[in-house]
């Protein structure tokens, strides 16, 4: 990587690592939205007006990408900046956008621009991987969220993908009694060979009454008002799902449900671990991409 240049648009704590990873292995990192924060004398500090973009071979970006408007956040700066196509067409026409997530804002601009756009929460490594922190945040949040153990609480989780999978597996290994709402008949098989017990969506209103936490990673509506109507009033909903969740939050208000949108565990919980996953698959990809 001694011939490449990285430009690194913002981000939080999990950014520290994807730096210092790149550094390590020789590139020339250049950074904006860091002014709070101490980095290595080799890391170029600077603000996206002073960027020269003509020569950044990939540009990365946090994780969320960039708002609608195309606002970056930027945990430890004040400047509040945006990708926008005029800065973006300045760049090689080889250079890539690396993100976590994105919306029809950075779609958008990369298809104006004829950037590639790579969304690294889209490749099963890294949901994978991700999918550990946000299980062990989950079940710190039931901890925490309740008064009884989860030894033998009724636990029931929506949905059997990456994050699903991880955390009924963690909740089961710490005795919990695991429901799982999956759809494909291949899923019911593998959750009834994990020693957990399938449900079909179809079935979930004859088990949400007697659950004591209901997880949900599915990201559409499936605990709509007259649902939370039948759970019992101290039982805990944690919602995974990206906005705007699975959840009526009003409803669960409204009926007593204590109900959280937990978003971004693995960056609030596990900041160092999530880091250097973001930092391998990054690395992994843009070497790759070089060879």
């Amino acid at each position: 990587m001694d011939n490449l240049n990285v430009l690194i648009l913002g981000g939080d704590t999990r950014y520290v690592e994807v730096i210092d990873a790149f550094a390590d292995k020789g590139a020339s990192v250049y950074v904006a939205g860091y002014d709070h924060l101490a980095l290595s004398s080799s890391i170029h500090k600077t603000s996206v007006k002073n960027v020269n973009f003509s020569k950044m071979d990939a540009i990365i970006l946090p994780v969320a990408g960039t708002d609608t408007s195309g606002n970056i956040e930027a945990t430890f700066s004040d400047e509040i900046f945006m990708l926008t196509e005029e800065l973006l067409a300045q760049t090689p026409k080889h250079c890539t956008i690396y993100t976590g997530t994105a919306n029809s804002y950075l779609e958008k601009l990369a298809q104006t621009t004829n950037r590639k756009l790579v969304k690294l929460f889209a490749r099963d490594d890294i949901a994978i991987m991700n999918s550990i922190p946000t299980a062990e945040a989950t079940l710190k949040i039931a901890i925490e969220e309740t008064d009884e153990t989860i030894h033998r609480s009724n636990v029931t989780v929506l949905g059997f993908g990456r994050v699903g999978i991880t955390v009924a597996r963690l909740f089961g290994v710490v005795g919990a009694n695991v429901y799982v709402a999956a759809r494909k008949p291949a899923d019911i098989a593998r959750i009834t060979e994990m020693g957990l017990k399938a449900v079909s969506f179809n079935e979930i209103d004859k088990i949400i009454g007697k659950m004591d936490i209901t997880i949900n990673t599915v990201p559409h509506h499936v605990l709509d008002a007259k649902r939370i109507a039948t759970m019992k009033k101290n039982s805990l909903i944690i919602d995974l799902a990206s906005k705007p969740g699975g959840t009526d939050f009003s409803a669960a208000k409204q009926e007593g449900v204590h109900a959280i949108h937990a978003l971004g565990l693995p960056g609030k919980t596990a900041a160092k671990t999530a880091g250097k996953i973001i930092a391998n698959v990054l690395t992994d990809v843009i070497s790759t991409s070089k060879t």
